[in-house]
C-alpha cells in the first residue's frame, strides 16, 4: 500500500510525529512525504528519517496563509498525487488539510486529516481571523474525509465540524527515552530547576511563564529554545539555552525537577509527553491537549494562575505533595497510553476501514 502524508509545517511536533509513524509504517508499506520549509525546520531534516521513506519538498508551500492563497501549491499537490497514485492520503495541520481536501479528489482515494491543533483555536489572532478559520474547516470537512484528531478534546471539537471524526492519542518513541530514565533522578537537584520547551512565541505564553519565576526566586528556571517574545522573559533566575540538539535539549530536561507548559492553546504536545515519561513533575495550563493528558493531582497538576504553579512547585519541594508518587503514575501513564507504537496501529485500522 502507499502512504503519502502531507506536512506544509515540517516541524515541531507534526515533524517528530511524522518520524515516529512513519518508521514504523516503512515495514509494511511503500511511504512519501510531501513537505514545506519553516523558519524552524531543522537544516538536516531529511537525515532524520528512515532512509525507505521519499521525502518530497514542496517549493509553494510557503507556510499556513502563503500555502492556502497560492494556486500553485494546489497544483502541485494534484500532481503528486498523480505521480505516487497513493492508496491513502494523509494531511497534516490546517493549510495542509485544506489544500489537500480541495486539491486531491476524495472520492476516489482515502484522505484523512490531523490537525494537530486547530487554527480556529489560536489565541493570537482576531476573533473574526478565528471564525475564518473554523469556516475554512467546515467547508473543507464536507469533502469526503475523515478527521483523526490527535487527543479527545481536540476530538470533540472536529465533530462539531464533522460526524466523520475520530481521535489516536499522540505518543513517543519510548525505545529513544528508555537509556535516560537512568539519569532522570527523581531527587531534587542543586540548585531546584523548573524547565519548559518549544520556541518563545505567543502561544507558549512566555509572560506567563516570567511570573511564576518572579514568585519564585530561588528556583532556577530554564527555557529550552529560542523565539521572538524572549525579551519578555526578564526575571533574573530564567535561563535560556537557544536552540540545542535534541541530545542536549533532553539532557536538560533530565537535569529538571519539573516541567511547566503555560501554553494559550495546544494539540496533545509531544515535549509534555517526554517530560512525563522521564519522571518530571508536570504543571500545565487548563486548554486542550493538556487537560488530556493530564489528571490534577493524579499525574500532574493543572494550574489557572501564576500563584496555583508556584504554590504546588513549593509544597512539592517542602513534601505537602507527594511529587515522586505523581511522577511515577505521570510516566506509567505515558508507557500505557501515549506510545509511538501503539499510536501507529490505531492508525492502521483507522487506514482500512471505510470512509462514508
Amino acid at each position: 500500500m502507499k502512504i503519502l502524508h502531507i506536512a506544509e509545517p515540517f516541524a515541531t511536533g507534526v515533524l517528530s510525529f511524522l518520524m515516529d509513524i512513519t518508521k514504523r509504517q516503512a515495514d509494511d508499506h511503500e511511504v512519501y512525504i510531501a513537505y514545506g520549509i519553516r523558519p524552524l525546520t531543522p537544516s538536516n531534516v531529511e537525515t532524520l528519517f528512515d532512509k525507505r521513506i521519499h521525502l518530497i519538498k514542496v517549493d509553494s508551500f510557503k507556510g499556513a496563509l502563503g500555502t492556502v492563497v497560492n494556486p500553485k501549491a494546489y497544483l502541485d499537490v494534484y500532481r503528486l498525487y498523480n505521480q505516487i497514485k497513493p492508496d491513502i492520503v494523509h494531511l497534516h495541520s490546517s493549510a495542509s488539510g485544506f489544500v489537500g481536501r480541495w486539491a486531491i479528489p476524495c472520492r476516489k482515494t482515502k484522505v484523512f486529516y490531523t490537525p494537530h491543533g486547530f487554527s480556529f483555536l489560536m489565541q493570537d489572532g482576531s476573533a473574526l481571523k478565528r471564525k475564518t478559520f473554523w469556516l475554512l474547516e467546515y467547508l473543507s470537512a464536507k469533502r469526503k474525509s475523515k478527521i483523526i484528531a490527535c487527543s479527545e478534546g481536540e476530538y470533540k471539537e472536529a465533530l462539531k465540524l464533522s460526524k466523520n471524526s475520530t481521535y489516536v492519542n499522540n505518543g513517543i518513541n519510548l525505545k529513544e527515552l528508555i537509556p535516560l530514565l537512568a539519569s532522570s533522578s527523581l531527587n531534587f537537584h542543586t540548585p531546584i530547576t523548573v524547565c519548559t520547551s518549544g520556541r518563545i512565541l505567543y502561544q507558549k505564553n512566555p509572560p506567563l511563564f516570567n511570573q511564576i519565576a518572579q514568585l519564585l526566586p530561588e528556583i532556577r528556571f530554564v527555557w529550552i529554545g529560542e523565539g521572538e517574545l524572549k525579551p519578555e522573559l526578564t526575571s533574573p533566575n530564567i535561563e535560556v539555552t537557544g536552540w540545542i540538539t535534541r541530545e542536549k535539549a533532553l539532557e536538560t530536561l533530565c537535569s529538571s525537577d519539573f516541567f511547566i507548559l503555560p501554553s494559550l492553546w495546544e494539540g496533545l504536545p509531544i515535549s509534555l509527553l517526554e517530560a512525563m515519561f522521564l519522571k518530571k513533575r508536570c504543571l500545565v495550563s487548563n486548554v486542550i491537549g493538556n487537560r488530556d493528558v493530564i489528571r490534577s493531582g493524579k499525574n500532574g497538576f493543572i494550574c489557572n494562575k501564576p500563584e496555583e504553579y508556584a504554590t504546588i512547585i513549593r509544597r512539592i519541594i517542602k513534601g505537602e505533595i507527594n511529587g515522586t508518587n505523581i511522577a511515577e503514575q505521570a510516566s506509567k501513564d505515558v508507557e500505557n497510553n501515549y506510545n509511538a507504537a501503539t499510536m501507529a496501529n490505531k492508525y492502521s485500522e483507522i487506514y482500512c476501514q471505510p470512509i462514508l
